[in-house]
């Protein structure tokens, strides 16, 4: 499983880092991106789901 942050939709609010710190970080700008290069490693997956399902802006996309 991967996630994906779209960096152009991504407005700052951090919602994916403030509920999977192990799947996102924030820039210096405030915007979020993916760590490990979007895979998420096992155990994480509801994790990476959260994200996506919290983020207002929908940039987070999530592919098996």
């Amino acid at each position: 499983m991967h996630v994906h942050v779209d960096r152009e939709r991504c407005q700052g609010h951090n919602r994916c880092y403030a509920l999977a710190p192990e799947l996102f970080d924030v820039d210096d700008l405030g915007n979020s991106f993916e760590l490990n290069d979007g895979v998420v490693p096992p155990g994480l997956e509801e994790k990476a789901r959260l994200a996506v399902a919290n983020c207002p802006e929908r940039a987070i996309s999530m592919s098996e």
